[in-house]
């Protein structure tokens, strides 16, 4: 049995799906079926409860993704650490942040981190947070930044903060004067909200029923600074994390007005493969992020 095999696996049982298991291992359906089935006839019984849809994996499928997953991450930390120790310059994190977190914050943490350890490559991209999820499932990215972490068999996660949320307003606005803000408050407002597929979009209308606040939303955007400009120009308020607002607040760009009731945070996190095996640059890279040392779990 072979290490690919044991990867194609994996990728299938993840995605419970063949085709996507596949598509992430660049072969045919038709090879990721047979890659499994030889599995299942080497080892003797099934893995894949395929009765189901989607389909599942049997007691033994279980065991042998939990085991086959470990073999696979450190064969892949085994080969990095060998390559990089050749040549340091071919060393790389990669990185997934939210959009908020990532224009605000990553830039800082970047340039302060490459001044620090200049051999090493961080490649960074902007993605929604389920697609960050994605991509850490996928080993595509060694680290996901997101807003609403949430730890399963396959995710581990370090809190890394909770913002707090808050109303912001074009100036002007007959609430911008305030010192603070009820949610009762925005009751009829013209309001700018983040698209329906998002945590934070959930609990803020969640929030809303609680309270029997009922708002007019005028439109709806998948980040921050799509949803700022709106309210720059007048289209209607909004509730959003304080932090990727403060710098607008004090340019006099838009009003910021705390909501202290309900006091609402938005949490934010590293999330990382579970058994994810770490490069010493990598571990450095986290401490700086959280601001304290960090133990990968294979070391505990």
């Amino acid at each position: 049995m072979k290490i690919d095999s044991f990867r194609v696996f994996c990728d299938v049982a993840l995605h419970q799906s063949f085709s996507r298991g596949a598509e992430i291992n660049q072969i045919s359906q038709s090879a990721a079926t047979q890659t499994v089935q030889r599995l299942e006839e080497k080892i003797g019984v099934p893995l894949i409860d395929r009765t189901s849809r989607p389909f599942c994996l049997t007691p033994e499928g279980k065991i042998c993704y939990e085991t086959f997953r470990q073999i696979v991450e450190s064969y892949d930390s085994v080969l990095h650490r060998v390559r990089t120790m050749r040549n340091r310059d071919e060393e790389q994190i990669k990185v997934a942040a939210i959009y908020s977190v990532g224009l605000h914050e990553m830039s800082r943490f970047m340039k302060r981190f490459m001044m620090n350890y200049p051999k090493v490559k961080i490649k960074l991209d902007y993605l929604p947070p389920q697609k960050i999820q994605e991509s850490v499932l996928d080993s595509e990215v060694d680290l996901g930044i997101t807003s609403y972490p949430v730890a399963s068999l396959d995710i581990d996660v370090i809190p890394l903060r909770a913002e707090e949320m808050a109303v912001v307003l074009p100036t002007g606005h007959p609430l911008s004067k305030r010192p603070s803000l009820k949610m009762e408050d925005l009751h009829g407002s013209d309001f700018i909200a983040f698209g329906r597929d998002l945590v934070i979009r959930r609990e803020t209308d969640q929030c809303m029923r609680t309270r029997k606040v009922y708002v007019n939303i005028v439109m709806e955007f998948d980040n921050v600074e799509t949803i700022k400009e709106a309210v720059e120009i007048g289209l209607g308020i909004s509730i959003i994390p304080y932090p990727t607002v403060s710098a607008d607040a004090g340019r006099g760009k838009i009003a910021v007005v705390p909501l202290v009731s309900p006091r609402m945070t938005r949490p934010i996190g590293i999330i990382y493969r579970h058994h994810k095996v770490f490069s010493e640059s990598a571990v450095k890279f986290i401490e700086m992020l959280t601001g304290s040392p960090f133990q990968p779990p294979e070391q505990r």
